[in-house]
């Protein structure tokens, strides 16, 4: 069971699809590892055993008549929970949504299904996907498996703190400011934050519309490019969604990087980023320098207004987005109510946590008369100089490397009392969401406490493949071991 968990999805594919492992074993590894595992590390709400094993049996009846089936048919993976499941509770992690059975799929989970992938349940989550800790759940916190004193990171917690426990193959999560990045990063797997619109985003509810993006998590670079493939796509249901075909996203994975030229940011590595997190980057960039990469530093001068900028534009929509959670059209309602202000505002307030009333708050004034120009009109033109910045700079580099956090993963109620240091940990990985470019997160080193170290490679709009190159090809030079 334990070498079943071990195998990447690729490996795991072609074992099941050669009948040397059946999607059954495959599942009952996963369902058992969750069932030792999760009471600690908590990356599920819901674990949707008896339908994953019917799944399971489904593909090694297809695989057993010789029908030819897709690469991640019987592959067992987790959802994160603020994509629609029908059938199945969609809570994101409030208990707004406590018992919310959607009766549609989200287009990413569909797609899945198409490929007859076995879900094993539904991921944990910061509230709303808001948060970088996963403290913010209404159901219990996300533990990082590598120390369990330590966050795992957020909003996509579970989805990466699943993938590092062996508690599924691969997961999906959503990023909206990092929120893959970021806990990939703090567990030591890798994460895909796609282009803006190359993943659907129907059945995705949603936080801040134009910043969401839905994207894989998984142990190595080669899996997460087979799951991109198989969940991107045009969707005439999701009107932001880019239409035509994708790029073949693994077609570039195994050439080199010589000649490739790489940006550093000096923004990136100034006062703020521990010593470990920049020394590991650095170093990475070194590699990269002897695989024959040409390594440029670049400026970025808009990049220091971008986190305002986020958490207002952000905070904007998230306001509006959620106003449908009012206790008479979705969500929670609470009992002791006589009026229908009572209705609206103690619902509300019983339904959202406090992380979430604070961004509803925010983004409610910054869209209030009176302050819409000062605060929110004036973000998206800062969100249209930071989209010039990365432009003039991709016009002579090919990829960015820079780290994903300031820091490593810190201890469980380190950050709680002071949300703004928490925002902070969001300054390198919220102008990918602003830029609507994709950025993909992955190991580079570990700290003195044996805390992984993540980077982020940052491409130009649909240069997935390329960055899917150049991580693939530092992720078999690191593995190879010092230079």
């Amino acid at each position: 069971m334990n070498d079943i968990i071990r195998l990447s999805v690729t490996e795991l594919s072609e074992k099941i699809a050669s009948k040397q492992i059946s999607s059954k074993e495959a599942a009952e590894a996963y369902l058992k590892k969750i069932k030792e595992k999760d009471g600690i590390i908590g990356a599920y709400i819901t674990v949707t055993e008896e339908s994953a094993l019917k799944k399971a049996e489904e593909v090694d009846k297809k695989i057993a008549s010789g029908e030819k089936t897709a690469p991640l048919a019987g592959i067992p993976a987790g959802i994160k929970d603020n994509m629609c499941t029908s059938g199945v509770k969609t809570t994101c992690a409030s208990r707004m949504l406590e018992d919310f059975v959607p009766c549609y799929t989200s287009t990413a989970v569909e797609n899945l299904e198409k490929q007859d992938y076995v879900m094993l349940g539904k991921l944990n989550m910061d509230e709303f996907a808001m948060g970088s800790t996963n403290e913010n759940s209404y159901f219990k916190p996300v533990r990082n498996p590598i120390n369990t004193d330590r966050v795992p990171g957020g909003s996509s917690g579970g989805s990466a703190a699943a993938v590092a426990a062996d508690e599924a193959a691969f997961t999906l999560g959503s990023d909206t400011g990092g929120s893959i990045r970021q806990p990939a990063a703090f567990c030591g797997v890798v994460g895909m934050k796609p282009t803006y619109g190359s993943v659907s985003r129907f059945g995705l509810v949603a936080f801040a519309s134009s910043l969401d993006q839905i994207g894989p998590v998984t142990k190595n670079v080669k899996d997460n490019a087979l799951v991109l493939s198989a969940i991107s796509g045009a969707d005439p249901k999701d009107a932001t969604c880019i239409g035509g075909s994708r790029p073949d996203y693994m077609a570039e994975i195994g050439a080199d990087v010589k000649n490739m030229v790489v940006g550093l940011p000096t923004e990136f590595f100034g006062d703020g980023v521990s010593a470990d997190v920049k020394n590991a980057v650095l170093d990475a960039a070194k590699r990269y320098e002897s695989l024959g990469a040409k390594i440029e530093e670049i400026k970025l001068p808009s990049i220091k207004h971008a986190l305002s900028a986020y958490y207002v534009i952000s905070s904007a929509e998230a306001s509006s987005n959620l106003a449908r959670f009012d206790g008479i059209r979705y969500g929670h309602r609470a009992m002791d109510a006589e009026t229908l202000d009572d209705i609206y505002k103690n619902s509300r307030t019983e339904g959202f946590g406090p992380e979430v009333q604070r961004r509803i708050m925010l983004g409610t004034f910054a869209l209030s008369s009176g302050y819409y120009d000062a605060y929110y009109k004036k973000a998206l033109q800062v969100r249209t100089l930071v989209v010039r910045d990365y432009n003039k700079v991709f016009q002579k580099c090919d990829f960015i490397i820079s780290p994903v956090a300031p820091t490593v993963a810190y201890k469980i109620g380190e950050k709680t009392d002071n949300p703004i240091e928490m925002y902070m940990g969001d300054v390198f990985s919220v102008p990918i969401n602003i830029a609507g470019l994709p950025a993909l997160s992955l190991p580079c080193g570990k700290d003195g406490d044996g805390m992984p170290v993540g980077m982020q490679l940052i491409g130009k709009p649909l240069s997935e493949p390329t960055l899917y190159r150049a991580g693939y090809a530092f992720e078999q030079d690191f593995a190879g071991g010092a230079r």
